[in-house]
């Protein structure tokens, strides 16, 4: 097993731990009407990152190692902070498109490394979740092609 896919793995994992966190507290505490769709799809996205936090957990475990808790936990999403201003939902879009702009950077290195390594399962893990980020960031660039109007 390869390093670099457990080093990958582990830091997908926590990344989406933290996007889950962080799109339930932006869910809750946006406010007006123009806020509303924003907060139904990051209610939906939550569940979605959720699960692809338990895939990651399961694969590593399936390769002998075990998911970050969170004494491991070290937050980077600071662009996704809740904003100061409840209704700046902008700001929460950007936060969100720089989270799903990250995550697809690792997972096509988690692709490269689990292809590397020989580990097709990984890689199919990894292509798989891609994909879902990808339709993620053009739902968000969506909406902020709507709030520049």
């Amino acid at each position: 097993m390869s390093e670099e896919v457990t080093r990958l793995l582990k830091k997908a994992y926590q990344d989406e731990i933290e996007t889950v966190m962080n799109y339930m507290t932006n869910s809750i505490v946006l406010d007006g009407v123009r806020a509303e769709e924003i907060k139904e799809s990051l209610q939906q996205d939550i569940q979605e990152e959720l699960g692809h936090a338990e895939q990651l957990g399961e694969r590593l475990k399936q390769l002998d190692e075990a998911p970050p808790a969170s004494a491991d936990f070290e937050a980077h999403q600071l662009t996704l902070q809740p904003p100061e201003d409840t209704t700046d939902v902008l700001s929460v879009i950007e936060g969100v498109l720089e989270a799903e702009e990250d995550a697809i950077a690792t997972y096509r290195a988690l692709i490269d490394a689990a292809e590397e390594a020989d580990d097709p399962v990984t890689e199919d893990l990894a292509v798989t979740l891609l994909a879902d980020e990808e339709a993620h960031r053009s739902e968000f660039r969506g909406f902020r092609k709507e709030y520049a109007e």
